[in-house]
């Protein structure tokens, strides 16, 4: 793991970036051409994305549970998304932690720890990916299902848990300056070298190769940079207890990790809400 590898954005994430931008593009190219070109941002090197169906019953036994999708199903609704001119955002909450956040957020997403909100026309929605690992430590590949659930309009409760950008990006910049002193001192001197050699990488403001659509702001793209390094340093950091030398200093750095992980989660999600001049955000 080198340079800027460990940046990376959750799914659904892309998802909602690449579905409000392909839903508002204009010019050639019919919902399927676009579809294809969402899918395979949003699904990068993965296995092709499954969708699970409402009501039908996922195998958990015997060679079906084994077959990989070719993704037709997941790429038909992203199509039908697109053609609906849909609105998305994502969700990237702690897994587990579901303070703060909408009452119509399903179990699963707390649980997965990220979202995608939508609204397409006059219908509502929640698609949380399930992400299963496999293959070693060398070569590791991922099957990402997602299960998509109605709900109602989610506008006013997702601004009430993540507020605007400018908001998230002050709590972030918060949490960075509260947590240096628990960082720094405890953990420069005593990180490993290879820890050491990729904190200096993250920190060098290379930005990371993502493929992103290119009407998203620049203001976004760089909060998104900001929390996704922050994320990535946090991952690193958490792996030991750095300098701490006794229970309270590594109860206070975990504390001080905790924060920027949950302010980092929070700008990632407001990073997402991509206003048009011409949609009321309050009937999304």
């Amino acid at each position: 793991m080198t340079g800027t590898s460990s940046v990376e954005l959750p799914r659904s994430v892309r998802l909602a970036l690449w579905l409000t931008a392909a839903s508002r593009r204009g010019g050639p190219g019919a919902p399927s051409d676009h579809a294809e070109r969402v899918v395979a941002a949003v699904g990068g090197d993965d296995e092709p994305h499954d969708l699970h169906e409402p009501g039908v019953e996922v195998p958990e036994t015997g060679p079906a549970a084994f077959l990989g999708s070719d993704g037709s199903a997941f790429r038909q609704q992203v199509e039908r998304w697109i053609a609906g001119g849909c609105a998305a955002v994502a969700l990237v909450p702690p897994p587990g932690d579901a303070s703060g956040l909408p009452a119509m957020v399903p179990d699963r997403a707390v649980e997965a720890g990220e979202c995608v909100l939508l609204t397409c026309g006059t219908r509502h929605a929640v698609a949380v990916p399930e992400i299963v690992e496999f293959g070693s430590v060398w070569e590791r590949g991922h099957c990402v299902t997602w299960h998509v659930t109605e709900t109602g309009p989610w506008a006013p409760r997702f601004f009430e848990a993540v507020g605007t950008l400018a908001d998230a990006e002050n709590a972030m910049r918060h949490a960075v300056i509260q947590a240096t002193g628990a960082l720094v001192d405890l953990d420069v001197a005593q990180w490993r070298e290879e820890a050491a050699r990729e904190i200096d990488h993250l920190r060098s403001g290379l930005v990371p190769a993502w493929d992103l659509p290119e009407d998203v702001p620049h203001r976004n793209v760089q909060v998104l940079t900001t929390a996704a390094r922050l994320r990535a340093i946090v991952a690193l950091a958490a792996q030991d207890d750095g300098g701490a030398t006794n229970l309270w200093q590594s109860d206070q750095r975990s504390t001080a990790l905790r924060e920027v992980e949950r302010a980092a989660r929070r700008a990632l999600s407001a990073a997402t809400f991509l206003p048009a001049d011409d949609v009321d955000v309050t009937h999304l």
